[in-house]
């Protein structure tokens, strides 16, 4: 069975109503007329009003380089429209697509010239004077006076836009409306950039300033005169649908031969990989691919897609990791379909005597888990990753790393890759995606947390996303458990804090978690289930989960519709910032074995990923008095608003 578009929103197999995950389209930046467009655009307040919406919606500013494209590139599209006499076509600026947070330049919303029904042109806009293809790819380009770094052909980039946005929205997956796409290098001859032209696309189009012409007797092809005000509320108004389970979606990709829809810096990390499997039997150099995102931006998506593609082509490939319970929950999944193709999944310790090259590709997922000693004691680990493939691949999360004695970063990585004389590619997801879930909301975080400058900022609820803090664990666990029992997945995790007892005799799980009167169990701690309690690599998939307080080595790698985070008091507000107490961390493994300031970074980065394994929303709760008032000035909603009317229908489902 094919998967549908866009799969790194891979959020559950759900219908949701709008109050409990935000099922309608998120609004633009903003929309109006084509001639407004160019009338505030030459009134020089254009940017000024979307570089305030942006504040608002992502709680920084943006960069300099896009306010400059929206000044030149938003101004070259209001232009074209006036001049082809389609003024009245409705512009969404800056339009974020469906469970994604990647955003189309421009939607033009319309009426079809011919059968009168709502018509949209996906725009992508582009300021490349020059621009060629990366050699042995027909996808990949380079833009001149930029730098090195393979971009997505544009016309591939608005043609995924057009399918996510048909496929994950409801009124137009019937095909009864028209969607393209087109790529406008507005600064471009067509004699500077020939080669993009072999890329044929019957959905988008390219065009230059050469042929400015010919676009606009394209869009009065697409679009009528008329005001496109009704085509765009009909648009925005539409249910959005989410796909299904990120593992269910792996095992139909890797065994069935699925399609997902890979999206800009996805698209560019998968077409270098084949490109550098297709040279490896050729080439004396090595290609080592590294792929850095956050959580929710499809690093996994595009391994089931390599996978699948490499296993078609009859190459070797092998996907790896230093997760215990995301391995397990791939070959769990993938084994119910067949259970050879469990075997293809393995663990970074599995490569110490492994034939060199002996393998096309290897996939080194959660890459932030490498150790930076061998199991065996002998060497460093990310030497035998890099020896076992011809191409290896690496994705992570440089905020991931939670243990003493792990080397998974992209400049660590990078480093010991060009040590070795490998040719080093990397593709940075950050900046594009978080899909499912919310990229205002991560941003939040990573300024919450000191991640990034700035200290913490007030939140504010989204209709996709929102954030609560509980005044009791008790409270915390009674809003999650209302959510679990209407079919969605909610979990609570807390930070390291208390003992880690074993199971009574007749495998009662004992309560280690408490903080005042309330107490409730860790998960279980091994790989076999307990009175009903799943087994640790399943406590984030297998909805007995619920109940079990899990911990920062089971919570790793999975997200779940609701998520619910005790501090400890290992992390504390005082004084106006964090202070890590290593006296209150009963992980061995890092409290006893770390510095301070070492035990501050992981602590924070534990917290970070605890945080940001929410698709829907999370609720917040420090046993730490300061803490919480700081969390509470912070986040100022109200946790016992009424629960939304409606029916839900929903299958408990996880996603990374």
């Amino acid at each position: 069975m094919a998967t549908r578009g866009c799969v790194d929103q891979c959020v559950s197999n759900v219908h949701l109503t709008p109050q409990l995950y935000g099922d309608r389209s998120v609004p633009p930046l903003l929309r109006m007329s084509g001639l407004s467009l160019l009338e505030r655009s030459n009134a020089g307040v254009l940017v000024t009003d979307l570089t305030e919406q942006y504040r608002s919606a992502f709680f920084k500013r943006p960069s300099s380089r896009e306010q400059r494209s929206w000044e030149k590139s938003l101004a070259a599209l209001g232009e074209v429209l006036r001049d082809a006499g389609l003024g009245q076509v409705e512009v969404l600026i800056e339009q974020q697509l469906p469970l994604s947070s990647l955003r189309a330049d421009a939607v033009l919303a319309g009426v079809h010239p011919e059968t009168g029904k709502p018509s949209y042109v996906v725009v992508e806009l582009k300021q490349w004077s020059a621009a060629r293809l990366v050699p042995s790819t027909d996808d990949l380009c380079l833009v001149d006076k930029l730098d090195d770094q393979a971009r997505l052909h544009p016309v591939a980039q608005v043609r995924r836009y057009c399918d996510c946005l048909q496929n994950f929205t409801s009124v137009l997956e019937s095909g009864n409306y028209d969607v393209s796409g087109i790529a406008y290098l507005h600064n471009a001859d067509d004699q500077k950039v020939v080669e993009l032209f072999r890329l044929p696309d019957a959905r988008a189009q390219l065009f230059t300033k050469t042929t400015r012409g010919a676009l606009m007797e394209h869009l009065r092809r697409c679009l009528a005169p008329a005001a496109g005000g009704s085509a765009a509320d009909f648009l925005l108004d539409s249910p959005r649908e989410p796909s299904r389970p990120l593992m269910d979606a792996a095992a139909d990709e890797i065994i069935d031969g699925g399609e997902f829809t890979l999206l800009d810096g996805q698209q560019v990390a998968f077409s270098l990989v084949k490109r550098a499997v297709d040279l490896s039997r050729q080439s004396d150099t090595k290609e080592v691919i590294v792929v850095s995102g956050g959580p929710g931006s499809g690093k996994s998506v595009i391994a089931a897609q390599v996978m699948g593609h490499l296993g078609r082509s009859r190459r070797s490939v092998v996907h790896a990791t230093g997760s215990k319970s995301f391995t397990t929950t791939l070959r769990t999944v993938v084994g119910k379909r067949n259970g050879s193709v469990a075997e293809l999944f393995k663990y970074f310790n599995s490569f110490s005597e492994a034939e060199r090259n002996g393998l096309d590709v290897l996939i080194c997922d959660e890459a932030h888990r490498i150790r930076e000693i061998s199991h065996t004691g002998e060497g460093r680990q990310i030497d035998e990753l890099l020896d076992a493939a011809r191409v290896p691949v690496f994705l992570l999360d440089d905020y991931q790393g939670v243990r003493p004695r792990e080397m998974g970063s992209v400049k660590k990585i990078s480093d010991a890759a060009d040590a070795r004389g490998h040719i080093v590619r990397r593709v940075d997801l950050n900046e594009q995606f978080r899909c499912g879930g919310s990229r205002a909301y991560e941003h939040w975080v990573l300024r919450l947390l000191g991640l990034e400058p700035g200290g913490p900022l007030p939140w504010t609820n989204e209709e996709n996303f929102q954030v609560y803090v509980a005044d009791s664990p008790q409270e915390m666990e009674d809003f999650l458990r209302v959510r679990q029992e209407a079919g969605l997945t909610a979990r609570m995790t807390a930070g390291f804090c208390w003992g880690w007892s074993k199971p009574k005799a007749d495998g009662t799980l004992v309560s280690d978690v408490a903080i005042g009167e309330w107490r409730r169990p860790w998960n279980v701690d091994s790989e076999r289930s307990l009175n009903g309690a799943p087994a640790s690599s399943l406590w984030a998939t297998d909805p007995a989960g619920f109940g079990q307080i899990g911990c920062i080595y089971t919570a790793q790698g999975f997200e779940y519709a609701w998520n619910g985070v005790i501090f400890g008091k290992d992390l504390v507000w005082a004084g106006n910032k964090w202070r890590g107490n290593q006296t209150e961390n009963k992980d061995t493994s890092v409290a006893a074995r770390t510095k301070p300031a070492e035990f501050e970074r992981l602590i924070r980065h534990t917290y970070k990923v605890l945080l940001t394994r929410g698709l829907a929303g999370t609720v917040l709760y420090s046993d730490d008095p300061d803490t919480q008032a700081m969390l509470r000035e912070m986040v100022n909603t109200d946790i016992r608003a009424p629960w939304p009317s409606g029916d839900v229908e929903a299958s408990p489902g996880m996603e990374r």
